[in-house]
């Protein structure tokens, strides 16, 4: 298949997830036979952060007007087995138009947000890159969030059919590597600063390092305050990208996830943080929500917490317990979590969605 797709970025994983996510789920569906054409906003802040610049058997096209690209957007939307728009693609609605206009057999929303997009949606806050019709026009709408999600996304904004597509880790990436040098420490987190996020990061990082003032803790992300409350047993490095992931994740004996408000509430919406993770082989303490049982059995292959207190304890989890619980959750996710299944999923959803496509891929086989 072809796919042609407007997103936000697949360029720059400087202060987003959905890059990573994009990279692993390109190099995915052009190891099973398919060809990605990704469109791109030419922004300032990414193009000063990029660390990508072709899509190995697919292509990358930039732009910084969406009148200049116009005419090469509709040709390959026109071209297209699958003509998708995803959240926050900064020209989502005029995307809509061509996706929905092309003869795509399969034309697709993918909300790489869900939560974020209904939770704008109940304060009647304004969703860029979704239209006055909503989803109803979508052959198929992709959801990173599954559960009740799923439903609000039918009764709120008309789609039709719906299916999850959850996050996933590419092994070849996210394998186990040396820390950085000297960078060990007992608890990490990597993350871009939210502030939605602050209050679980407060309690399950920054009061164990007050408390625990022995031990090392280390933080990596972008758009970190001035003002936020570090200790001295607490280390920053600036921005990483994804390359430098998995050391960063194998620098720790323990590594902190930490859920976004509307994704822990809404549930079903497992970080691809997670993934990296596990797939290098570390441990992982999160804050727990509703459906993480689905992606990981908790006390076996993940550690939970809620409290400073549940955070320590976790920090006093003997070593070779902690090693036990990484080899749990590496097998879990290479078995089930990885790029190459979520392409599979991917392709699966849309030929369901378009007995044209599903034509063609019987075809191939």
């Amino acid at each position: 298949m072809k796919l042609a797709i407007f997103g936000l970025t697949v360029s720059s994983s400087w202060g987003n997830g959905h890059a990573t996510l994009w990279r692993g789920l390109c190099r995915a569906l052009g190891r099973q036979g398919h060809r990605v054409v990704f469109f791109e906003r030419d922004v300032p802040y990414y193009a000063d952060n990029r660390d990508l610049w072709e899509i190995p058997g697919g292509e990358l096209v930039l732009y910084r007007e969406w009148d200049e690209v116009l005419p090469a957007a509709r040709r390959h939307a026109a071209e297209a087995d699958v003509a998708m728009v995803t959240s926050y693609c900064p020209d989502g609605i005029a995307a809509t138009e061509v996706v929905l206009d092309s003869p795509a057999p399969a034309r697709v929303f993918y909300d790489l947000d869900t939560p974020v997009t209904l939770d704008a949606l109940r304060s009647g806050a304004p969703v860029a890159y979704i239209g006055e019709r909503g989803l109803r026009d979508f052959d198929l709408v992709l959801s990173f969030t599954g559960g009740a999600a799923l439903t609000q996304l039918r009764t709120t904004l008309g789609a039709r059919r719906v299916a999850p597509l959850y996050g996933h880790v590419d092994p070849d990436v996210h394998r186990p590597l040396a820390p950085l040098e000297g960078a060990m420490a007992d608890l990490s987190y990597l993350g871009t600063y939210a502030a939605d996020r602050q209050a679980a990061v407060e309690a399950l990082l920054l009061e164990p390092a007050r408390r625990l003032p022995e031990r090392r803790f280390l933080i990596g992300g972008a758009q970190y305050p001035h003002d936020f409350p570090w200790t001295p047993n607490l280390f920053f490095m600036q921005h990483l990208p994804p390359a430098q992931h998995p050391a960063f994740f194998c620098s720790s004996r323990l590594t902190l996830n930490v859920t976004r408000r509307a994704m822990a509430e809404m549930g079903y919406c497992p970080s691809g943080r997670l993934f990296e993770a596990a797939a290098c082989g570390v441990p992982i303490l999160t804050d727990s929500w509703a459906g993480l049982d689905e992606f990981f059995a908790p006390g076996d292959e993940i550690l939970t917490a809620g409290s400073t207190e549940e955070a320590m304890a976790a920090l006093a989890v003997p070593r070779e317990e902690l090693a036990r619980i990484a080899r749990a959750a590496r097998e879990r996710t290479l078995e089930e979590h990885t790029s190459d299944r979520r392409a599979e999923e991917l392709v699966r959803a849309v030929g369901a969605a378009s007995e044209r496509v599903d034509r063609a891929l019987a075809m191939e086989v």
